[in-house]
């Protein structure tokens, strides 16, 4: 991989990451598209650490509040404020995506790969999150999260293994569909983000650990990883404020319309569908260099 390559994989994960249009398809996409190859679900995964770096960052005073054991309720502020009260939501809704990655490893890494199952995978849940904006009736903010609507919003958040789904796209939805406000399902889905991306990326670089020491192994990983962290930042602010006066409206239609290219251009023969190689049981799924 070069270093352009990996500059414009960052590029793509940074500014996908939090919209809801799904990265892991977007940089298969320009992979195949661009680069006809696949760097794989295990580079995925690992340069997801730049831009949970923008998340540690942009959340900390949020995240401070809920390690700390801040209680907003009874300092009489509950409103829009984070506190611990949170910790249990977000450790619960954190369970069906650990579990679902476990048991689906092999087929996310390789099956789930096919540019088939991502266009579906985008066109089906961008018509869920147009379904949630048609309900929309915003009545709850971060104080009234409940350990429920964490199981609710993760399970929403476990369908995003699957490539096309977005991460961001799923868990807004879950959280609009529990009748969180945007923004604060926004931020709820960021938050909630942070263990199954640091998850998924730590057992991704434990897997590829030995391919790391190999003549340029880490360097299009370190030069992704950068890249997404800071695009990342300004697109989490970006988003925010967007979704405080605007619905998402925008990315449902820029996800339906790739789709439905994609599909066309598949069915017609203009590109072929590719899937990541199987490899040897006592190899990583997939490799970082190649």
């Amino acid at each position: 991989m070069t270093d352009i390559h990996a500059a414009i994989l960052g590029l793509v994960q940074g500014l996908s990451e939090f919209l809801p249009i799904s990265s892991s398809a977007h940089i298969l996409l320009v992979d195949k598209l661009i680069f006809k190859q696949d760097s794989g679900a295990a580079f995925t995964a690992v340069i997801q650490w730049g831009t949970l770096l923008a998340t540690l960052i942009y959340f900390r005073k949020d995240i401070a509040n809920i390690l700390v054991r801040r209680n907003a309720a009874a300092e009489g502020n509950a409103g829009n404020q984070t506190d611990q009260h949170l910790l249990l939501p977000i450790i619960i809704g954190t369970l069906p995506a650990v579990a679902f990655g476990l048991l689906l490893k092999h087929r996310i890494e390789h099956e789930f790969r096919s540019l088939w199952i991502v266009i579906f995978s985008m066109i089906f849940f961008a018509i869920l999150l147009a379904i949630a904006e048609k309900m929309y009736r915003a009545r709850r903010e971060m104080g009234d999260i409940t350990p429920k609507d964490g199981l609710l919003v993760g399970l929403a958040q476990a369908c995003a293994l699957i490539p096309g789904g977005s991460r961001s796209g799923t868990t807004l939805t879950g959280a609009m569909m529990v009748g969180l406000e945007r923004s604060t399902a926004a931020r709820f889905s960021f938050l909630l983000s942070l263990p199954a991306v640091f998850g998924a990326g730590a057992l991704e670089l434990w897997h590829v650990r030995h391919k790391l020491s190999e003549a340029g192994g880490a360097r299009p990983l370190v030069i992704a990883t950068v890249v997404s962290f800071i695009v990342g930042w300004f697109a989490i602010d970006w988003l925010i404020k967007f979704l405080r006066n605007h619905p998402t409206y925008v990315f449902i239609a820029y996800r339906i319309a790739l789709g439905l290219v994609l599909a066309g251009l598949l069915a017609s023969g203009v590109i072929k569908d590719t899937k990541a190689e199987p490899v040897a049981d006592n190899q990583p799924a997939n490799s970082l260099t190649r």
